[in-house]
């Protein structure tokens, strides 16, 4: 059919419902039922074209929006069942059906209308609320993209349907994939969608062209390919045994979906040999071997699941697998989970469309505690989309591989390429004179890190550079004789992207004295406002993290009041910052207290005259100078004098320590 999407799992659909024990019928509804959705559908649109009886034709309808649905064509889906219900189809089913393909195709304000609908007339339907909720987490996964980088591999992929591909021996050089391109062995029309049965393809990557070599045949002899359908592969972790699905047919009767398994040597298949796993059941399909090899996770509708198609697993034993196991309530719903891949780290990767999702089927990641207890995640965007995606595969101990989907650009089902980009974390520090505001050469910086990093490098120019490693907290310090120290502090502990930290240090030169802003006292006293005391714990942290520094702490006032007076409450306050220091641990052999009244007048620095021009550098605010300005700027240099300073007296400071008593 003409401009019809490429059926959704070309071989999903054939192995898992279309392959069963039951005739090709003659009629639609025949076809319907025993999975030939693609026959079915040429049937209902003639029989709608030849029928009178509105009730049939809105029948017809409702099934065709079925049969578009199972192979998923949601647009025409979702167009025949508005059609239905327009007409009256009485079956509620329809609107919640006909609401989830709404959502499907990203027609949320429709949708939501008729979720509410659907909900006046069966309150509390779990699958309803699980698809506006699926609505709310569609939106959040678009807003909060993952960082996984997606490619279509045009290289690859044909205008046939590809998909569930596998890499060789976990490399990223070689793969092998589902196909039903023009180059198939099996020439029959699928029924289920249309186009031709399925083979298995491998591809490799060139290294001279850089580029991927057009796929070929995985086995031209017949062996593995024949003229059924073969798809779905598992590989051991050398590449040298293969688990695949195999769809035969009698006569054009499908005779179910098995699981076979064949073995590599000097490039040549074994024959394959069938896996006796699920007994009566007609579904096996979609190997998945665990990394040693010990496990096979496969997808059936064998007895004791939770409903639609189920994950299991069968363990190894005598040269086969036995004692299947149904995965559970967690990981398998009322709806299909398909496409296992088991990573070498073994997390368990799966499609589903039973679990809240995007689309039809979403990619979802599954991990098992100690205690066997399943956590699930859905993948996200841009990883799922609101069409289907299945069959990812990942490259042995990278964060790279492949996966399936039939998203928007895709012609059917396409093969895409995903990466995650390492995380880079880099910090770049210019190290200042914090006097002068230029770049201090000759610094070193003391790198410290919770895993273990301990290093003490030459900030060269000024600069330092350095990659950091995730999950780790740094203490960055930079010294140099004659100033004081300064520190940065980086965190990439939860770090969700790469991120660069840049910091700007300043070290203070301890050859002149250094102002301690906000330092505040009650007028004509030398008790310290309580705003002060926040300054001085800035202090503090100089102190603590300089240990080697003895200070003076230099107390001024400016020239409005008696010498005596000025100089009696200069001192007091200089005490009173000295107490104020040594209450908070402080060692009293670090401190001097020093009042010098008005007998030291600020000398201009060029920070404080590129602040104000009416001054210079190196201007002294004495009691003549400052007489002499206007009024305004009379204020603001006498409250210049008004400061509390420190100076460096020595740098060689040890801390001593009493001597234990002897016992």
């Amino acid at each position: 059919m003409k401009h019809i999407r490429l059926a959704v799992f070309s071989l999903i659909i054939i192995v898992l419902s279309g392959c069963g024990s039951a005739r090709h019928g003659r009629d639609a509804l025949l076809s319907q039922d025993i999975g030939e959705y693609y026959k079915a559908i040429e049937k209902y649109k003639k029989a709608r074209k030849k029928e009178k009886s509105r009730v049939k034709r809105i029948e017809y309808a409702n099934n065709l929006a079925e049969c578009y649905r199972a192979i998923g064509l949601y647009d025409y889906a979702a167009q025949n069942y508005k059609f239905a219900i327009r007409l009256g189809y009485p079956d509620t089913e329809a609107l919640l059906q006909y609401a989830h393909m709404l959502r499907i195709t990203q027609k949320y304000e429709e949708a939501t209308e008729t979720y509410r609908t659907y909900l006046d007339s069966v309150p509390g339907d779990e699958r309803a609320l699980d698809g506006v909720e699926a609505m709310r987490k569609t939106q959040e996964w678009v807003a909060n993209p993952t960082r996984h980088i997606i490619n279509p591999m045009k290289e690859i992929n044909s205008r046939a349907s590809d998909f569930a591909p596998v890499f060789v021996g976990g490399r990223d050089n070689e793969v092998i994939f589902t196909s039903t391109r023009k180059a198939a062995t099996g020439k029959k029309e699928s029924m289920v969608t249309g186009q031709m049965y399925a083979d298995l393809f491998r591809a490799t990557f060139g290294v001279q062209r850089q580029k991927w070599e057009q796929p070929k045949l995985l086995d031209e002899s017949m062996i593995i390919n024949t003229g059924d359908e073969e798809g779905a592969a598992t590989l051991s972790s050398t590449g040298e045994q293969m688990i695949f699905t195999r769809c035969r047919y009698e006569k054009s009767e499908p005779m179910g979906s098995e699981l076979y398994a064949t073995s590599q040597s000097r490039n040549s298949w074994s024959e394959p040999i069938k896996l006796q796993i699920v007994g009566d059941s007609i579904i096996a399909a979609h190997p998945a071997l665990s990394p040693d090899g010990s496990v096979l996770y496969f997808v059936s509708d064998k007895m004791g699941g939770q409903g639609g198609k189920d994950l299991w697993r069968a363990s190894a034993e005598g040269g086969t697998f036995v004692k299947p196991i149904n995965l559970g309530s967690v990981i398998n719903t009322d709806g299909d989970e398909m496409f296992p891949f088991v990573r070498d780290n073994n997390e368990l990767y799966f499609a589903s469309n039973g679990h809240i999702g995007q689309g039809g089927f979403d990619i979802f990641k599954a991990v098992q505690d100690d205690d066997g207890v399943w956590t699930l995640e859905n993948m996200g965007s841009p990883m799922n989309s609101s069409a289907d995606d299945f069959g990812i595969a990942f490259v042995s101990g990278e964060n790279k591989g492949m996966f399936t989907s039939n998203r928007k650009g895709s012609r059917g089902d396409d093969i895409y390429s995903f990466l995650v980009p390492p995380k880079i974390y880099q910090i770049e520090v210019e190290v200042f004179n914090k006097e002068t505001n230029s770049r201090l050469d000759g610094a070193t910086m003391r790198v410290i890190g919770t895993d273990g990093t301990n290093l003490k490098v030459r900030a060269k120019n000024g600069k330092f550079k350095m990659k950091l490693k995730p999950e780790t907290e740094y203490i960055f310090a930079a010294f140099k004789d004659g100033f004081l120290r300064d520190k940065a502090a980086a965190n990439t502990i939860g770090l969700g992207d790469s991120k660069d930290f840049r910091f700007e240090m300043f070290l203070t030169p301890t050859d002149a004295p250094i102002k301690v802003d906000n330092i505040n006292y009650e007028f004509g006293s030398w008790e310290l406002l309580e705003s002060s005391k926040v300054a001085l714990d800035t202090l503090i942290e100089i102190l603590v993290f300089n240990p080697t520094i003895v200070i003076e702490l230099m107390a001024h006032t400016d020239h409005v009041g008696g010498d005596q007076f000025n100089f009696d409450l200069s001192q007091k306050r200089a005490q009173s910052v000295v107490d104020y220091l040594i209450e908070k641990g402080i060692n009293p052999d670090r401190l001097v207290a020093k009042g010098y009244g008005e007998t030291w007048p600020k000398t201009i620095t060029r920070k404080i005259a590129n602040q104000h021009d009416f001054l210079k550098r190196n201007d002294e605010l004495t009691e003549e100078f400052i007489i002499a300005l206007p009024q305004a700027q009379q204020e603001i240099s006498t409250a210049m004098n008004r400061r509390t300073e420190f100076r460096v007296l020595s740098t060689d400071f040890i801390e001593k320590f009493d001597a234990e008593p002897e016992k």
